[in-house]
């Protein structure tokens, strides 16, 4: 522990003697610490109008919550201070992340934003744009590029959107800022960086933290450093310059990743100047993480509408004794001669009139336009009035010259004295032999996907655990030499003179943070495929907040598209109940279409007008061929929409589930709906019963129709996009088997799985002229039967269900 006044620091956790002795240089050389006036006459503008600003949101809107800064007005000034010398150092792109405390000052005296803008959040009266169901706000993010005027160089600030669960906006933060990093060229975090704010409880306490921290140094996810913040409320209002001691929940936090944390009284706003500025040095210097800890105290209760006294009495009884920082620091420079006491109350009139001109213009806004707040613009992707551009998707179908280039890349190693495993011999060898028959499997459909848009010039960014290899031995994109340590090959890399940059990583034990880094990193552009894939489906419950605050409502709260595509491996196949399901049914009823209203099926375009107002898009591939499609047309459509694919684990290697290249040639689009195509198909009205299923189950079906002999009695149609549903297709396939009962059947138990939101859609397409019956498993507490016995007797019973003629009669 090494001490200034009012400055504790930790670090010798670190194991590193350079950079120990680089902070006892900063921290122990006696009167390192000082300031110029001019610096300190700008310390004190800048606290007048941290502070003034929320004395101003209160004289005027005293009953309304915002969250204000009371009691940590410095925070202000130790970010401009960051970010001035973060300036200083060629930095001039920054993107921050924070909870709620302080969100507004930040966004009018930090990022400065128009402060009519926010004044006109609080009428009660503005009406909403068409743009959303919007959001509060304290919520809403903001991007701005501006003069720095200490630096006096161009400085570009991004405060990312977040929800009201505290810490979940870090890994968006780091990922956002990683892509800037990549898309820029900034390999060692020079010119881009981040600042996370964080209170002191959910710094410690929530568990993201530290899976945020822990992508720090871990290779495809390292931002070369971030300097966090802490607004931390557990010391009260001590003078001590010890204080640090009594606080050890930053200190645990960032010693998970050896970062260095200095502790600062925030009632000495000179001390928090100093820091701020050894704490942008060292990220600067040795590009690791840093954490400020701002030691300070609310004024006010969680929000402007709580009373502490309830809870607090003694502590906020001494509390509203304290004089605001402002006050003691004015009261300070007047004694010192740096100001004069007329000067200090010019400065508060000057900032006062200020808010009341922007509050008298804020009354002429009528509207509130969320796009106004976006906190991640693409440039030129859309028109100026944020429109697509079209509303049509060309063919996602390639030449079969560019097929069998990728298939041949893929069954090779493009490089000289590489020595693969044997067993990746064999499989290179039968990729060969597919592209040679003009098929390809599951992995070769996903590599001639990525091959075909990286020659495109679109990036593509694999991340998830062991997608490399892929989980269950299929994709194996990066290959490993046995007889060099380390040595390694992306054929991906190797395939055009000018391609874009494949990037495929194992990331850490982890979904929260992972997924939030990948949403984040496809924040940033429209021209790339980001993806992330689940190790297990069933996994990506532990980033579900991920999914429900930001992916599934994004758009709609802050008007901002996202492309992000979720991989899910599904499938009931005897493996257990932790194995089994992506939980299809949660994203399903997430989807923001009506189960009741049947949509005007003439209106061109239909199907691509579906996709655009839907808040994202599900699908559940039967062939190699559809997942090849699917992927290309997320980057072809002059949109973005999350795309959650379920796919498959046994059919990686089924000997049906192959596709020919005439399927995927030019012309050719993704399938929406594959329909029945054999005997069935051919007589029409002899057909007894139409099948309607999705993904692996319909392998299960095709067998057990052609055992029994009832190809041309049951038809069965593949729904292969879920949502936006298919309501078009699906009436014409109803319509073209006039005489047959509509039963839906799915692997899944009942309760679980697609039932309950097709069944009412498929009514809905008929006007409700049939029941739409069900053949599946019963329903169950959880996924699947850990019992392989019990799984094979209720597939069984599921199929004898879907094939028995007569299993509905009784229920007419």
């Amino acid at each position: 522990m090494a001490y200034c006044q009012h400055i504790g620091v930790e670090f010798m956790f670190i194991n590193d003697l350079e950079q120990c002795q680089w902070i006892r240089q900063k921290f122990e050389t006696p009167g390192i610490m000082q300031f110029t006036n001019e610096e300190k006459r700008t310390l004190l503008a800048r606290l007048v109008r941290s502070t003034r600003f929320e004395d101003f949101l209160q004289r005027k809107w005293s009953s309304e919550k915002r969250f204000g800064l009371e009691g940590c007005e410095v925070l202000i000034p130790a970010l401009k201070t960051i970010i001035d010398k973060s300036s200083e150092n060629g930095v001039d792109y920054v993107i921050m992340g924070m909870p709620h405390r302080g969100r507004l000052n930040v966004l009018a005296n930090v990022i400065r934003k128009e402060l009519e803008q926010i004044f006109c959040q609080f009428d009660s009266k503005l009406e909403a744009a068409d743009e959303g169901s919007g959001d509060v706000k304290y919520h809403l993010g903001m991007y701005h590029r501006r003069i720095n005027r200490v630096t006096d160089r161009n400085i570009t600030l991004s405060l990312v959107a977040n929800p009201s669960h505290l810490e979940a906006a870090d890994p968006v933060v780091m990922g956002k800022t990683k892509a800037e990093q990549f898309y820029c060229g900034d390999t060692e975090g020079k010119k881009v960086m981040s600042i996370l704010l964080h209170g002191d409880a959910a710094f410690a306490g929530q568990g993201i933290v530290y899976e945020t921290f822990h992508l720090s140094d871990l290779p495809s996810y390292t931002t070369h450093g971030t300097v966090h913040v802490v607004v931390n409320n557990q010391i009260g209002f001590t003078t001590d310059p010890r204080m640090a001691r009594s606080s050890p929940y930053p200190t645990d936090v960032a010693r998970v990743v050896n970062a260095p944390i200095f502790h600062v009284n925030s009632d000495d706003p000179e001390a928090v100047m100093y820091v701020c500025k050894v704490a942008a040095e060292w990220r600067s210097t040795f590009h690791k993480d840093v954490v400020v800890d701002l030691v300070c105290y609310r004024r006010n209760g969680h929000n402007e509408m709580d009373e502490p006294m309830f809870t607090q009495p003694l502590m906020y009884k001494q509390i509203r004794k304290q004089k605001p920082v402002l006050q003691k620091y004015a009261e300070l420079l007047v004694s010192q001669g740096v100001v004069n006491q007329p000067e200090y109350e010019e400065e508060i009139s000057k900032y006062d009139k200020i808010c009341e001109e922007a509050f008298t213009r804020s009354k002429d806004e009528k509207i509130l336009h969320i796009k106004h707040w976006l906190d991640s613009p693409w440039p030129g992707f859309f028109t100026l009035d944020g429109q697509p551009r079209s509303m049509t998707c060309p063919s996602t179908g390639l030449t079969e010259d560019i097929l069998t280039h990728i298939g041949n890349v893929a069954s090779s190693v493009p490089v000289e004295n590489f020595t693969i495993h044997g067993g990746l011999s064999r499989i290179l060898k039968t990729r060969g032999e597919m592209v040679k028959n003009r098929t390809v499997d599951w992995a070769l459909a996903e590599y001639m996907a990525f091959g075909s848009l990286l020659k495109e010039g679109i990036h593509i960014r694999l991340s998830g655990q062991d997608v490399e290899r892929g989980t269950f031995s299929h994709r194996h994109h990066v290959l490993h030499d046995q007889n060099v340590d380390k040595k390694t090959c992306i054929p991906m890399n190797h395939l055009w003179p000018n391609q874009a940059p494949y990037t495929v990583c194992n990331s850490s034990l982890s979904e929260y943070g992972v997924l939030g880094f990948e949403l984040g990193f496809a924040m940033a552009s429209p021209n790339a495929l980001v993806l992330w894939e689940a190790q297990f489906g069933d996994f990506h419950n532990t980033a579900q907040c991920i999914i429900d605050q930001f992916i599934c409502p994004g758009q709609a709260k802050w008007v901002r598209q996202n492309g992000i595509v979720l991989l899910l491996p599904h499938g009931m196949e005897g493996m257990g109940p932790e194995h089994s399901s992506a939980r299809p049914e949660r994203f399903l009823q997430m989807c923001n279409d009506d189960p009741d209203v049947l949509p005007n099926l003439e209106e061109a375009n239909f199907d691509i007008n579906q996709l655009y107002d839907c808040n994202w898009v599900v699908v559940n591939c039967s062939t190699p061929g559809n997942f090849f499609h699917v992927l290309r047309r997320q980057i072809l459509l002059p949109f973005r929409k999350p795309l959650i694919i379920f796919t498959p684990k046994s059919l990686l290697r089924h000997p049906e589930a192959r596709t020919s290249f005439d399927e995927m040639l030019s012309g050719t689009h993704f399938q929406r709906v594959i329909p029945e195509d054999g005997l069935a198909a051919q007589n029409p009205e002899n057909v007894k019963r139409l099948l309607f299923c999705t993904g692996k189950v319909y392998y299960d079906l095709t067998r057990e129709r052609k055992a029994r002999g009832m190809a041309e009695q049951v038809a069965i149609t593949r729904i292969e996009q879920l949502s936006p549903f298919p309501f078009d297709l699906l009436l014409r396939e109803v319509q073209k088997y006039p005489n047959a009962e509509l039963a839906w059947c799915q692997e899944e138990h009942k309760n679980q799985g697609y039932y309950d939101y097709v069944k009412p859609r498929l009514r809905t397409t008929i006007s409700r002229a049939k029941p739409v019956w069900y053949a599946g498993r019963d329903p169950a507490a959880a996924p699947a039967t850990g019992n392989k016995k019990t799984h094979l007797t209720e597939l069984q019973r599921l199929l004898d269900t879907a094939f028995d003629l007569d299993a509905f009669k009784n229920f007419s």
